[in-house]
This record gives C-alpha cells, structure tokens and sequence, in this order.
C-alpha cells in the first residue's frame, strides 16, 4: 500500500457540522479502492457533519457519472475517464477529489501463445480489450510507444479472460477487477507485463448545484472523507477491515493486503489527473468516440474544484 504522505492529518481532525441534517445523494458501490468512504460511514463521520447521504450503486463508473450529469445523484465516485468524454462533450460537472490511484496495471499474457519480455514482444499479437475504455486506452498508449502493431480485438469485460484461456486471444488488457480471475484461470499459462505510464485516478465528481448553492455541503462531505483518509494512513490494517466488511466477504483483508501494493490511497487533487484527463480527451478525438473540440490543461483544470478539498485539508491540494 502507497500512502499520500502530504495529507493534513491536523485539519482532517475538524469535520464542520451544518446546522441541520442535508441530504446528499452519492453514486458509489463497495470497492477496494475507496476505504475513505468505508471508514466514513462505519465511524459515523457523515453524519457528526450532518449529512443524510443515500447511496445509489450502479453497474459502472461511467452510468453514476451519467446519472449525476441527469440530476439524478449529488456526488458520484468513477474511474476517471468519463470525466474525459465529460470535458470533450461539454457536460457541466466538477472534479472534487481523487481518492485513488491504481498503479498496476497490466498485459495478461497466455504463454502458450509465446513469452512477452517486453512492449515489443506484444507486435502481430491478438490483444482483447474493451474498446472505448481507459484500458483500450492505455492498451493503444502501450502499442504507440513501443512503435508495433497488433491485432485489437474488443470483447465485453467478462469475456476477455474465457477468450484468452481458449486461446482465441494471446493477450488482453481487462479492467483490474479481473486480473484475480485470469492468474486462476490461466495457472502455469498466466504471465504478466507491467508497463508504466498510466495510473486509474478513483475521482469524486459533483453537480454545480454542489459547488454552488450547497456548496456547505459538499465542504462537509469533503471534509468527513478527510478525517477518513487521515485514519486510513493512520491505521492501514483497520481500514482494510472495514473495506472487507462492506464488501460482505468478497474481498479478504489479506487478498486486499497484496491489492493495495499497487494502490496509492490518499485524498488529492493535482495537475497531473488534469494532464492525464487531457492525453485521454485527444485519444478519444483520435478514435472518433466522440465528436469535440480539444481541450487543452488550463480548459480542464476550469472543470475542477478544489475548494471544499482546500477548506478541509489544503496540503491535499496542488493546482496552479
């Protein structure tokens, strides 16, 4: 686990309280990757800053950020990506935070189909992935840099791993949720390349309604995720128990151990997830997902606000 040391775990300590109970509606589903929000609601911190949160799951990142964009949550908890597409196609919509930051992304190789040592080794290769997606992103960041080519092929998410197993691909990049699933599957087959370059940023993004009229609110939940993230840092192990305990078994405190060798936990909000956001909008014009105009950094830091994050911890906080 990679713990974000520049968090001000003294101003994390102070939740504001509002003066009466406000509602707040936020699209987020038990993960591994958010313990902020695990340790929020099993100390109460939500409601001692006198929010009445209600939760809405949805199959993706990409249907919460939607929804929120359709009024229909306050606050939603994605993959960064959507937020691309968000900037390109004009959507009004605030990033608030980056609770997250996966560093382990990967190449799954079968090896029957021949070692991988390296980028160079994936040219003329059946990769799988999903297309449209960061991993097709970052798939297509891997090729490009490498200078090779290879054979794309886009599968839906629970089929890569079946596919590559049958040998019908040779590789696939999959989201992280199924790299467990394909080491299992796979046994002695299953390999690995690691290639650096691309982290998935675990952001919060907010109506303007909450950084306008109820920005109080959001203050109050910004600053409760705080005083939570101070406590993941402070005791890593409890935190992994609550995150195993709202995941009802699906994850052990031990298998979230190894997970979170690979994960970068710590509340932030910096120029860099405005650097990535922008290479992902010029790779979506690039491959005709969208229609738009480019967007360059200082249009996409305009979508971000840092202020309810500043207010509660402002060493979280490094924008221009």
């Amino acid at each position: 686990m990679k713990l974000l040391t520049s968090t001000a775990l003294s101003a994390a300590l102070l939740v504001p309280a509002l003066a009466t109970a406000e509602s707040l509606t936020f699209a987020w589903t038990p993960n591994p990757q958010t313990p902020q929000v695990d340790i929020a609601i099993e100390k109460g911190y939500f409601e001692d800053a006198g929010l009445d949160i209600e939760f809405v799951s949805f199959p993706t990142g990409r249907e919460g950020f939607e929804a929120m964009i359709g009024g229909q949550v306050d606050v939603t908890f994605m993959a960064e990506f959507p937020a691309a597409v968000g900037a390109l196609t004009g959507q009004d919509f605030a990033v608030v935070g980056d609770l997250a930051r996966f560093t382990g992304s990967r190449v799954i190789v079968n090896t029957a189909s021949g070692e991988v040592a390296g980028p160079s080794d994936l040219a003329g290769k059946r990769i799988g992935t999903t297309i449209g997606t960061n991993v097709n992103f970052y798939l297509d960041e891997i090729l490009s840099g490498a200078g090779i080519e290879a054979e794309v092929v886009g599968a839906a998410p629970p089929d890569l791993v079946p596919a590559l197993a049958r040998g019908d691909l040779d590789a696939i990049v999959p989201f992280p949720t199924f790299y467990g699933a394909a080491k299992t599957t796979l046994g002695d087959s299953y390999a690995e390349l690691r290639v650096p370059g691309y982290d998935v940023h675990y952001i919060l993004a907010a109506t303007p309604e909450m950084t306008g009229e109820k920005s109080a609110t959001l203050d109050a939940f910004m600053a409760a995720l705080a005083k939570a993230d101070a406590d993941v840092q402070a005791d890593p192990e409890a935190a992994m128990a609550a995150v195993a305990r709202s995941m009802q078994g699906a994850m052990t405190p031990e298998a979230l151990a190894q997970m979170w060798q690979d994960v970068d936990i710590g509340l932030k909000l910096d120029e860099g997830l405005a650097e990535l956001l922008v290479r992902e909008a010029d790779w979506i014009l690039a491959q005709g997902v969208v229609r738009g105009e480019a967007v360059d950094t200082a249009a996409m830091l305009e979508l971000f606000a840092p202020e309810a994050l500043r207010k509660a911890s402002p060493e979280a906080v490094s924008l221009p």
